[in-house]
Formats: C-alpha cells, sequence, structure tokens
C-alpha cells in the first residue's frame, strides 16, 4: 500500500487537477463545513470506482496522456476503473484548504479524489500539495535519508529485505528511471 499527506483546496478546479494546471473553474465553498467534509470521506473509502485524470501516466497508443494533453491533442477520458483506499482522514480544515491523510492501493490518483471530494461537495476543488509518506515497507519517517544521522549500518539494515540490488535478473521487476535505458530493481 502507499500513504500520502495531502493539501487540498476548495473552490477551485485546474485542467491537471493540481496547482501546476490553469484554473479551468471557481465556486463558492463557504457553505461547506468540517462535518460535511468528513461525511463526504466516508463515501471514498474501501473499494471505489475512479476515473483517472487525463493529465497521467497512463498511456494511449504508446504515449503518455500527459505527453499528448501538453501538445494539445485532444485526449477522451479512461473509464472509471476499480481502486482501493484503505483509510481516508480529515487531518485539518481551514477554508478554503484542507489536509487528508490517505492510504491507498495502486493505481490510485490522489489529485482524482481531491476533484472528486470538491464535487461531492457542490463546489471544486484541486490539490495543492501531494507527499508520499509510505510506499511498501518504506516510510517517510523511518527511511528518509537524514546523511548526518544515518549509519552505514542503519541503511544496510533498511535494505535487509531486498535479495539483490543488481538488474538483469529475470525473476526481478525493473524499475524505470528517468535515464533513458536505466533501470532500478525493486525490493519486494
Amino acid at each position: 500500500s502507499q500513504k500520502y499527506t495531502a493539501i487540498g483546496i476548495l473552490g477551485k478546479a485546474t485542467d491537471t487537477l493540481d496547482a501546476t494546471g490553469k484554473v479551468t473553474e471557481e465556486k463558492p465553498y463557504d457553505q461547506i463545513t468540517k462535518g460535511d467534509l468528513e461525511n463526504v470521506l466516508r463515501k471514498f473509502t474501501g473499494d471505489i470506482m475512479q476515473v483517472p485524470p487525463l493529465y497521467s501516466a497512463l498511456k494511449k497508443d504508446g504515449e503518455r496522456l500527459s505527453t499528448l494533453m501538453k501538445r494539445g491533442e485532444a485526449v477522451e477520458a479512461k473509464p472509471a476503473r476499480p481502486v482501493r483506499v484503505y483509510s481516508l482522514s480529515l487531518q485539518q480544515f481551514q477554508p478554503p484548504l484542507f489536509t487528508l491523510d490517505v492510504e491507498c492501493g495502486g493505481g490510485f490518483y490522489v489529485r482524482s479524489l481531491v476533484s472528486d471530494i470538491g464535487k461531492e461537495l457542490s463546489t471544486c476543488a484541486m490539490m495543492q500539495e501531494l507527499t508520499r509518506t509510505k510506499q511498501g515497507p518504506f516510510t517517510l519517517e523511518e527511511h528518509a535519508l537524514y546523511e548526518d544521522k544515518w549509519t552505514i549500518d542503519e541503511i544496510a539494515r533498511s535494505l535487509e529485505h531486498c535479495t539483490s540490488l543488481l538488474p538483469g535478473e529475470p525473476s526481478h521487476k525493473k524499475l524505470k528511471t528517468e535515464h533513458p535505458g536505466e533501470t532500478a530493481v525493486s525490493c519486494e
């Protein structure tokens, strides 16, 4: 599973569903209470259907949708697909800002969640900030590399469950890196 802390903004929507996009809509949000928001969150917990954002790494004809969108090409929304939300809680509410903690399965888009929450509240919303706090066995709190604090023994202990860090074994799941031709190996 993955865990995130997300900050959303009520009353504003963008084409990317986050702060990097162009504002496409603004709506009033003054009527929304903390209780309203907490009630809506219950609808987004468990197994739900979610429409992925147009600006995403999903592909059409081998190209990322986000690349096609940036070139100005028309892109159809992908159909809703099943995703799982293990937990969802409101950490802070200071309108128009709200902070969520989310634990979810793979294929989940927090940007879509924030946008859907806005729609459910009869306004709009976008994600202002996102921090991944857990990915599989790794947590930000326990595994962030604080150069001045970690010893080589602590680093080795954190990697104990990794059988190999050398790519090329047929049994290893390879992960793409930002550099063409490079791969990293997953530790599972």
